[in-house]
């Protein structure tokens, strides 16, 4: 990512010409002409620029790194003019230093979170334990039967074809066959533990709600909205099993 963003840099500053535009508002947006090719081609390259630097201030912003907005244009202006006030040696070692900073404030982020998850989840796991209608198995995971079915149950190594959606403890939904509009397949055996355990328990036919210790999910693994040590609660419909390959009846 890194690399081709200083890729499309280096072709806007080879590219573009800047004349003129001194005293022109930088952060101002007017509508341009964009009737020929090449003026398209000019303004993309230009966007994806602006979208990358974007992104960058908006991930900066959320570990308590406020950047001048109004200055990163003028250093960008200034380099496609030749112009910078810093040569290559000092960019560099402000750069450095700024994303060494911003790695130190995102993993002490990262592990105040992580501890908070621990707290939050055992705290829940607790009460929700006491719960009429909430069964724990030997290896913590909690479940709840919304439905019951009458079809099979699948072992470890066959394949389920299932509805289901995720949830962080506060009811944040980070994944849902519901919402892509389609059923997922999978082999039961590739999934989080507390999926492999849990839907062994399930037979086709029934509704399952889950309630996964991290240990039994990711762990100290963070992925997409599910931060370290998250406890994870799943809604999980059993449509279909397919017995592994060379199984017998």
């Amino acid at each position: 990512m890194k690399k081709t963003a200083i890729a499309i840099l280096i072709t806007s500053a080879i590219g573009l010409t800047a004349c003129g535009q001194q005293d022109t508002d930088l952060l101002k947006v007017e509508e341009q002409k964009l009737d020929t090719e090449a003026q398209q081609q000019s303004y993309a390259m230009g966007a994806s620029v602006g979208q990358f630097i974007e992104q960058k201030m908006t991930e900066q912003q959320a570990i308590d790194v406020n950047l001048d907005k109004d200055l990163v244009v003028k250093g960008f202006v200034a380099a496609l003019q030749g112009q910078s006030q810093l040569d290559m040696k000092e960019i560099q070692t402000l750069t450095l230093a700024m994303e060494a900073a911003s790695r130190e404030k995102q993993k002490a982020i990262s592990d105040a979170k992580a501890e908070t998850n621990v707290a939050d989840g055992e705290k829940f796991l607790t009460e929700n334990a006491e719960r009429e209608g909430v069964t724990v198995t030997d290896s913590g995971l909690q479940y709840e039967v919304l439905t019951a079915g009458d079809g099979v149950s699948p072992v470890a190594e066959d394949t389920v074809t299932v509805h289901y959606k995720g949830t962080l403890l506060d009811g944040t939904e980070f994944d849902s066959s519901y919402s892509r509009g389609e059923p997922a397949t999978f082999p039961l055996s590739r999934v989080i533990p507390g999926w492999t355990e849990g839907v062994q328990l399930m037979k086709v036919g029934s509704k399952f709600k889950f309630f996964i210790p991290s240990e039994l999910a990711y762990g100290e693994r963070a992925t997409g909205k599910i931060t370290p040590n998250s406890t994870l609660v799943f809604e999980v419909e059993l449509l279909d099993v397919a017995p592994a390959e060379g199984a017998s009846e």
